[in-house]
């Protein structure tokens, strides 16, 4: 397996245990939904099914493109409660606020990631 598909299988994989996560601690997710938001389990839930749906789509060769494209608009999507969690931990005086705060540049990173992986023959 060479590197950028040893990187795309990580990518995958790191999707879908970030989609489990979703159901196994839901609480963590829904902390972060921004108020203005409705029905956040419902959000959770969803979001947890597309990385699950997503992850796995990047390790088929059929729907890999689809896939990255899915999780660029996923990275987008989901941007507001990375800021709703960096906003709730600066509240509160979180100690560990920098995690969040690194959150926020780090999706343009993800986003550059999946990018990779639109292209055809990727």
């Amino acid at each position: 397996m060479n590197r950028y598909a040893l990187l795309r299988t990580l990518m995958a994989l790191a999707y879908i245990a970030a989609g489990i996560n979703h159901f196994v601690h839901p609480g963590t997710y829904r902390a972060i939904m921004p108020p203005w938001l409705p029905a956040h389990a419902a959000l959770v839930a969803v979001s947890g099914v597309a990385e699950i749906l997503l992850g796995a789509g990047l390790l088929l060769p059929r729907t890999r493109r689809a896939a990255a494209w899915g999780i660029v608009v996923l990275l987008v999507a989901v941007f507001p409660a990375n800021i709703q969690m960096a906003l709730n931990w600066w509240r509160s005086g979180h100690p560990h606020l920098w995690i969040a705060l690194l959150r926020l540049p780090l999706q343009g990173l993800l986003i550059w990631w999946a990018l990779l992986y639109t292209r055809r023959n990727n």
